[in-house]
């Protein structure tokens, strides 16, 4: 059954918080220049930031291992940058250019790393839910005890196919963290409109999934989570859920002009839970760092963001012949194909 924790701030290093900070602000400064070259015309289509989430990300992907997979929604370039995609191949995607991690035809939305185990990006909402218990399925038949970290927002939470899936991860075990990032409205309809019953984790007791809320502007207690429930399911247990309150600072996209709330509430969000300025706060007033060193760290992030900006804007279009590759599986040969 699910669980209520009473809030508690774990302890940290200063290397584990100085990665925390790093991470998060390669995030922010990554998406930020993603913005401006939005603006500027250079980037195409839909384009969801990740701006005021960072912790949730940066926290799970402190608490995972190497082999563990994740599967996200659209609002997906923290998720890559946290799990270690280049900034160079995410930007590029991102403009649609040839050095993108989908050779320029997924753009913002679908982008793929075998590598680190991310399996996109999905445009379709709550459509990634059951690609993660897949995933996880995937993982138990190999016989090994990595997890599949399933991603969705408060509005794919109220789709069907969440609890259908649910279902399947709960009768069969399945090592899955489905993770709701609740940033609290969802496209542009606050939970407080959207949902009867607001406390998304509470319903997978209905199912016999354990779960926790959790506050997703605190990076050491997103983490602290994680590692909860991923421990949960390494054992074997089953999957787990963590409804993590986080909160964006932008629209839904870049076309969203966010008139559903005020200014005033998005810049007391900023100016008293910001996850980036809680860390560094802890960096200043624990003695691990100064203002000075801090400031050195936001000038070499920025360096590795417009390097990835550049990389992107040099980068050639996609060969026209790009458009047929990838579409269908490889002919194999006859005897194999018997």
């Amino acid at each position: 059954m699910a669980t209520r924790k009473a809030a508690k701030r774990p302890n940290a290093s200063k290397e584990e918080l100085l990665a925390y900070y790093r991470d998060m602000l390669l995030i922010r400064r990554f998406e930020e220049k993603a913005g401006q070259l939005y603006g500027m015309g250079l980037i195409g289509g839909f384009c969801h930031l990740y701006i005021g989430q960072e912790a949730v990300v940066v926290g799970l992907e402190a608490a995972a291992k190497e082999g563990d997979s994740r599967v996200t929604s659209y609002r997906d370039h923290g998720h890559m940058l946290a799990c270690g995609m280049d900034p160079k191949g995410v930007m590029a995607e991102l403009t649609g250019r040839e050095g993108g991690y989908s050779k320029g035809k997924g753009g913002s939305m679908h982008m793929f790393s075998e590598e680190k185990k991310f399996y996109g990006g999905h445009g379709i909402v709550g459509a990634q839910v059951p690609i993660g218990a897949g995933l996880a399925f995937a993982n138990k038949y190999r016989g090994d005890d990595t997890v599949a970290f399933t991603y969705f927002g408060d509005g794919a939470a109220n789709q069907g196919q969440v609890y259908e899936t649910y279902n399947m991860a709960a009768l069969w075990d399945l090592p899955v963290v489905f993770v709701i990032e609740n940033n609290q409205y969802a496209m542009g309809t606050s939970v407080q409109r959207s949902t009867h019953s607001p406390s998304y984790w509470e319903r997978g007791a209905a199912f016999g999934i354990e779960g926790r809320e959790v506050d997703g502007m605190d990076v050491l207690a997103v983490k602290e989570a994680g590692e909860e429930a991923v421990a949960h399911c390494r054992a074997g247990k089953g999957p787990y859920i963590l409804e993590i309150k986080t909160y964006r600072y932008r629209g839904h996209s870049m076309s969203d002009p966010a008139k559903y709330r005020t200014r005033e509430e998005v810049q007391k969000m900023r100016e008293e839970r910001d996850p980036i300025e809680g860390v560094k706060q802890m960096l200043l007033t624990g003695d691990h760092a100064t203002e000075e060193e801090l400031k050195e760290v936001d000038k070499e992030i920025k360096a590795v963001v417009n390097e990835a900006a550049k990389f992107a804007q040099d980068s050639p279009e996609p060969d026209v012949d790009e458009l047929y590759t990838d579409i269908y599986a490889e002919e194999l040969p006859q005897e194999e194909a018997v």
